[in-house]
């Protein structure tokens, strides 16, 4: 197992284990103490502006306000603000938390849909790291044809002949393609 897995393992283990704390958080609504949101910010080190941005997607919401608009969350959205951290740092994005927080509010365990979305995530970087060995390749391919180049003159009208080498990329309107790598033209200068 390679360091960036093993990673990703502990972290989707602490993930699974919030998320079945979580899920059972959500069925609950805690009669404890109730939190202004700076106190809530201050306790998860979230600003105010991100926690209200989350309840602008659903992802927490006050327990209830008081007549002078303040928000007052229950002690369970701690959790719920750690959930969506730990989430974060496996790069799932906020729409993808949403999904896995609906799912525990529905009472249904959300493990299936972390792996499901973790399984993404791999496929998703197996194709980045994909591109990025050609892109090298690429651009080593560059620097050894240009390696003995000699340089433009300084009234020439071209910026710098060597990009001129370099092929345009794919139009927007190839949607076939999701990457795009810059061809070498093999020409002879």
């Amino acid at each position: 197992m390679t360091t960036i897995e093993s990673l990703a393992h502990y972290r989707v283990k602490g993930l699974v284990h919030i998320n079945s704390n979580l899920c059972n958080l959500l069925k609950l609504e805690s009669p404890g103490k109730r939190l202004k949101i700076g106190e809530l910010a201050k306790q998860t080190g979230v600003s105010v502006g991100t926690l209200r941005y989350y309840e602008s997607l659903g992802l927490i919401e006050p327990s209830q306000r008081s007549e002078s608009g303040y928000r007052y969350y229950a002690e369970t959205a701690i959790q719920i603000i750690q959930f969506i951290k730990k989430a974060q740092t496996l790069q799932f994005s906020l729409i993808e938390i949403k999904q896995i927080l609906t799912i525990c509010e529905q009472g249904n365990p959300a493990c299936l849909a972390v792996k499901s979305l973790l399984n993404e995530k791999i496929h998703q970087v197996d194709i980045q790291i994909q591109y990025l060995h050609e892109f090298k390749s690429e651009l080593e391919q560059y620097r050894d044809r240009w390696a003995e180049r000699s340089l433009d003159q300084p009234n020439s009208s071209k910026l710098c002949s060597l990009i001129d080498e370099v092929s345009a990329p794919l139009s927007s309107s190839d949607s076939t393609k999701t990457t795009s790598f810059p061809s070498i033209k093999h020409n002879s200068h």
